[in-house]
């Protein structure tokens, strides 16, 4: 069952979008890893968890006693920001550790930076990246 849903999804990939011009597959691909950040950045419970190990890494135990959150929720909000690649786990002896991906954050800065109204004044053809308009 779960192996034709895959099917079904992935003989169509890349998606068409209507009204959009098709874009290429690699900035297909780099729109989705783009879309994962901000998908993983989208609870609360992880941006605490991104939070805390700003400060040091720390093991999933731990994080568990500083959010009051089941283990269970732990591991899948943890789960979801390794995916992403925004954190990374370590072995340390026994324990597991959690870091910070810093190179993973940065990109996502310089996205968020390129982005933003009026980044690209000059360089774009639409009416909208103009210098003047009162929003910017």
């Amino acid at each position: 069952m779960r192996r034709s849903l895959l099917l079904r999804f992935t003989y169509r990939w890349p998606r068409e979008r209507p009204g959009l011009p098709h874009l290429p597959h690699a900035l297909d691909l780099q729109l989705a890893r783009v879309a994962q950040w901000f998908h993983a950045t989208s609870d609360t419970t992880r941006l605490a968890i991104l939070e805390f190990l700003s400060q040091r890494d720390r093991a999933a135990g731990e994080l568990i006693q500083l959010l009051g959150v089941p283990p269970s929720r732990v591991s899948f909000h943890l789960t979801v920001l390794t995916e992403s690649g925004l954190i990374r786990r370590y072995r340390d002896g026994r324990r597991r550790l959690y870091s910070l991906r810093g190179e993973t954050l940065d990109l996502m800065l310089t996205f968020m930076r390129t982005v933003l109204p009026g980044a690209h004044v000059g360089t774009c053809p639409l009416s909208c990246c103009q210098a003047g308009l009162p929003y910017q």
